[in-house]
């Protein structure tokens, strides 16, 4: 296989806009330019196929090129932004890195080279074949970072097929699976990667009016931050015709209201894991949580109602864990889902369902109902041990303003009580000020 296909189809289109970064732009060819130069400093320090090489930092043309020559050069790249800085030892440790290349938000950037071996057996095997290589930490949501390792020329293939060319603004973080998807996605389709240094609610919208962005990729937990900023309001979304949402379950209540308030945006559900990718998905409607998923590669199957996925380009192992597949490629997603005909809807992961009594409590929807209340802007469910039932539901709710917790636990149980069945609504309630998100812009329950 090879990975030389993208750099040719690159150069067809070497005069158009690549990326927009600090509002200066670079062409494609800037970008190969920088390629070739990457190329160059990586002979000089002796950086060569197979070997282990961390990027450390976010997108910016140095670290997009960077990338793009590490993979002609057959090297193993392992991205890793700052949201991983408690666990960045560890995880370096983890891949066996051996050359570490560190950017600043100025795009700045220094090299520190670890004298390490390469001692595990699917990095080693990797390299034995020559192939390039891209090492993928998953967010450790459900317990330990799982380090997946890809051969980097098949994950790619699923790029050659033409789409669409877009105008994408890059939201998801350079070390996530969905996040290097959408670079590869718009680089091998002829598109221009909008890059916002900060990825608050002002700046993205100041981004996709500035630069007319027609595509965002992002999380459900930033979208509601986008609505309780308004910083919507003060902008001129227009250019918007696109925004797809994963990485978590997407509150209903929450994209009703952004169907309501951006009635001229396809709100598309996208769904993958570090381990398989990301599938291609067709949601029902745009307001709704139906979602057709698959694509060409990839096989999908529902057991007992959790969803398996058999992917073409699914990862060669975790380097830090035992192999997930079974015997024929399948692999146990964890997620649980509704079935109808084509379409599936996600319920939630296996891990985070609440055991009422032998009932079973799907956070999200409980989530959504808080989130329809007034004055709730936010909400998280867990799970809480009981002695009797096994488990309660727990709530912690961050409100636009301050209210008196016992009328508003009154008020919570009431209107509860209209929408949910007695074992859903929460029993134990508590406000906090804090976001309630990673950051990853991902839901934190615990």
């Amino acid at each position: 296989m090879s990975v030389t296909w993208l750099i040719d189809r690159m150069r067809s289109w070497e005069n158009e806009k690549a990326i927009i970064w600090r509002d200066s732009e670079f062409t494609y060819r800037d970008l190969l330019l920088s390629v070739d130069s990457w190329i160059s400093e990586l002979d000089i320090r002796g950086i060569q196929g197979g070997s282990v090489v961390a990027i450390e930092g976010d997108y910016s043309p140095r670290t997009c090129s960077l990338l793009l020559a590490l993979m002609l050069k057959k090297a193993i790249v392992v991205p890793l932004s700052r949201a991983i800085k408690n666990r960045r030892k560890d995880f370096l440790n983890i891949a066996e890195v051996q050359y570490i290349f560190s950017f600043d938000d100025r795009d700045s950037w220094q090299e520190e080279k670890r004298g390490i071996p390469i001692k595990n057996n699917l990095l080693r095997q990797l390299i034995a074949i020559g192939e390039p290589g891209l090492v993928l930490f998953s967010s450790g949501s459900t317990g330990e970072n799982k380090a997946a390792l890809h051969n980097l020329s098949k994950f790619l293939q699923k790029f050659i097929a033409r789409r669409y060319r877009l105008r994408t603004l890059i939201f998801l973080l350079f070390d996530h699976i969905g996040g290097i998807n959408t670079l590869f996605y718009t680089l091998s389709n002829g598109g221009t990667m909008v890059i916002s240094p900060l990825r608050t609610p002002t700046a993205i919208c100041r981004h996709i009016e500035k630069y007319k962005v027609e595509l965002l990729p992002t999380s459900p937990s930033f979208l509601n931050l986008l609505l309780i900023s308004e910083a919507y309001k003060g902008y001129d979304l227009s250019s918007l015709k696109k925004v797809t949402y994963g990485t978590e379950v997407m509150p209903e209540s929450l994209l009703k209201r952004l169907h309501r308030i951006f009635p001229w945006v396809e709100f598309v559900q996208t769904y993958g894991l570090s381990e398989l990718g990301i599938l291609r998905s067709k949601s029902k409607y745009s307001d709704s949580l139906w979602v057709k998923v698959g694509g060409e590669g990839f096989k999908i199957k529902v057991i007992d109602g959790v969803l398996w996925i058999k992917a073409d380009a699914a990862m060669l192992g975790y380097l830090n864990a035992p192999n997930p597949f079974d015997e024929e490629g399948w692999m146990n997603t964890g997620d649980l889902v509704e079935v109808e005909r084509d379409y599936i809807k996600i319920l939630g992961r296996e891990s985070d369902i609440i055991n009422v009594g032998g009932q079973k409590v799907y956070p999200a929807e409980v989530e959504s109902v808080l989130m329809e209340m007034d004055n709730v802007i936010n909400a998280s469910v867990r799970r809480e041990e009981n002695p009797i039932t096994g488990n309660v539901v727990a709530a912690r709710l961050t409100l636009a303003k301050p209210e008196d917790l016992s009328s508003l636990k009154k008020r919570v149980r009431k209107y509860c009580q209209a929408r949910l069945e007695s074992y859903k609504i929460p029993v134990k309630i508590e406000v906090t000020d804090d976001v309630q998100y990673s950051g990853r812009f991902k839901k934190v329950r615990t």
